[in-house]
Formats: structure tokens, sequence, C-alpha cells
């Protein structure tokens, strides 16, 4: 995404929203839409898109995510797992430059952890900049080129993710990858 600065109060704002997409860790999709509906919601009433072409992309989103069989589903009747799956298809649903995930997987059960982050791999091996903020250290270790360690709101540490999470240089950063990862590697 090329933007030379990101201003406030520039005129350009919107349009930087609009290239950019968000997943929260508690779905946030409406109760009262069904997947589908959740999923075309963007692209009808932001980008103004037909109803028709809206619903046509959005029923490929939800297969492409595992979730062909669940269009007319409402939140309350899919697991965590699958409505984090809906809010991906509606991130993507956007055609985002971008898409920033605020710990995707931090509200789920453990069992449900791997079908998401199957999602975000696929997502990653297309070539989808994604901007990720998780404690799932093996799969950023994968996926990630560039990691940023976060301690108090500062950057303890960054780099390329191969060093940041294999030879961490901070003292904060490999303590934490000890407690998580119980890599034993990491005490030197």
């Amino acid at each position: 995404m090329a933007c030379p600065s990101i201003d406030a109060k520039s005129r350009q704002i919107n349009a930087i929203r609009q290239r950019v997409s968000m997943v929260f860790q508690r779905f946030n999709l409406f109760p009262h839409r069904t997947a589908l509906e959740n999923v075309m919601e963007g692209p009808v009433h932001v980008k103004g898109e037909s109803v028709a072409q809206a619903t046509a992309r959005a029923k490929d989103l939800l297969a492409s995510v595992g979730l062909a069989e669940k269009t007319q589903h409402y939140p309350r009747q899919l697991s965590g797992g699958q409505q984090q799956r809906v809010a991906i298809a509606r991130a993507l649903a956007m055609e985002p430059e971008a898409i920033l995930f605020d710990e995707p997987t931090s509200a789920l059960d453990p069992e449900l952890v791997g079908e998401v982050l199957s999602v975000m791999r696929a997502l990653a091996d297309k070539g989808m900049t994604m901007v990720v903020v998780t404690h799932e250290m093996d799969f950023a270790r994968s996926v990630s080129d560039r990691t940023l360690f976060l301690d108090g709101g500062r950057i303890a540490e960054q780099g390329p993710s191969r060093d940041v999470l294999t030879q961490p240089k901070n003292e904060r950063v490999r303590d934490f990858l000890k407690r998580v990862t119980h890599a034993e590697s990491l005490t030197s």
C-alpha cells in the first residue's frame, strides 16, 4: 500500500480506510444477519456494489474459507472458528490491500484455532499483506517475514522473523519465547 504519509486530517483517510480490512478477536459479526449477509454488508453499503454481485462474491468467499454450507446460518448457530472465518471472508469482501488481525485466535477453543490459522496461512501463500497481533509463535515463525515484539506498548525488538523468533537479542523477548514455546535453545 503506497501512501507517503497518513494524516488524520487528510481527505485521503477514507480512501486509505477502504484499502485496509480488520479482523477482530471477538469476530464483531452482526448477530441479526446471516453469514452471507455479514459478508455482503460492506460491498453493498460502502462500495455500492449491486446485491447480485455482492451475493455471488460473498458465496465464493465463504466457500473459500470452508463455509459454503453455512451461508444462511446466523452467528449464534456457528462455532467460534466458523464465526472467525466469516469475519475473514467479510474482510476479504472489501478487496483490501492489507488485513489487520487483532489476536484472531485468542477467543477460540484450542480445538478451533487450526481452522482459522489454516485460512490465514492460505492468504499468506496467495500474497496477502497481513499485520497480525498473535501469541501463536509457530504460526508467526512459519508465515511472517518481519516481526515486531511489543512490550508495554513499545517495540522491544524488530527484524526478520527468523531472527527475532529464533535468536532474539532482547532479554524480554527471550524470556517471553521461553515461556510460550518452551524452547530450551533460547537460554544462551
